[in-house]
């Protein structure tokens, strides 16, 4: 299955919308992969700006 990266907060997804911001801007171009678990006791979640728990790439073009 195709995962396709929102172009707001680069939450991965396999659907049409984002599930975390609602966007449909989705890109099947990403690189990279972080996955929170926690964000608020994670230091790269939190220099990243992630505040919801998922899988996420570094990189959307």
């Amino acid at each position: 299955m195709k995962e396709f990266a929102c172009r707001k907060c680069h939450m991965l997804t396999t659907e049409k919308r984002c599930p975390n911001d609602g966007s449909n801007e989705l890109s099947d171009e990403w690189s990279g992969l972080i996955i929170v678990l926690d964000p608020k006791k994670s230091q790269v979640a939190k220099t990243l700006n992630i505040t919801v728990p998922g899988r996420y790439a570094l990189k959307v073009s």
